[in-house]
């Protein structure tokens, strides 16, 4: 099956809107008039620099940067025709040296925050900031967990899959809420495994999903 071009150029639009984003939200986290970001190994540049707008480049770049695997793909449909196993390690290496960036760059709010502390009051709105900026964004990575599993059974049950139709029992939310069974009827058992809970669910789904490539057939996709 061929990728249609119109997918690779909105796929190359998609990155250049992650590097956009990314670089406003950058921009205001970092940004200092007297150049100090370029010259010094402190972060003395990040003082002065306001809470409101460190939280705002701060959501622009996390949720911006996702969108960079995107245009990773767009780059790697663009090599492919050189060489499908290299322009594969080479999205590979891009896609994880982004998502390992991501995290650096949402560590940066809180860094400014902590530069910027004059006095022991200082200390306890940090708290705050901290649930303004990282609380927030776990409710995107539930509302993704949910889209996913929706999308997952409602394609499975069609039939079309690779997988067999009794493989919706193993989306995301339903092992998520056996976890939560588990600690509430055996606790002594669930307190190791509410912490790691959406861990131990993609486990299970990947462990499952190999062992049915495996073992069935798989038609050959491009």
């Amino acid at each position: 099956m061929q990728t249609k071009k119109s997918h690779i150029v909105i796929a190359g639009i998609i990155g250049l809107l992650a590097a956009i984003l990314v670089g406003l939200g950058e921009f205001l986290l970092h940004f200092d008039s007297l150049g100090r970001f370029a010259e010094e190994s402190s972060y003395e540049y990040m003082k002065g620099i306001s809470a409101d707008r460190t939280s705002l480049g701060h959501f622009i770049a996390v949720l911006g940067s996702p969108l960079y695997l995107i245009g990773f793909w767009h780059l790697m449909k663009m090599l492919e025709p050189a060489n499908k196993i290299v322009s594969r390690i080479a999205f590979f290496i891009m896609s994880y040296g982004i998502i390992v960036g991501a995290t650096w760059i949402g560590s940066r709010a809180n860094i400014s925050a902590i530069v910027n502390i004059q006095t022991i009051d200082d200390l306890l709105p940090l708290i705050s900031l901290y649930e303004l900026r990282y609380e927030n964004l776990l409710q995107v990575t539930r509302l993704s967990v949910v889209a996913f599993s929706i999308l997952f059974v409602g394609t499975i049950l069609t039939g079309r899959t690779h997988y067999p139709k009794w493989f919706v029992l193993f989306n995301p939310i339903l092992l998520l809420l056996s976890s939560f069974a588990i600690w509430f009827f055996i606790p002594a058992v669930g307190i190791y495994l509410m912490p790691i809970a959406l861990n131990i669910a993609f486990g299970l789904l990947f462990l499952m999903s190999i062992i049915l490539s495996i073992l069935h057939p798989i038609n050959k996709t491009s």
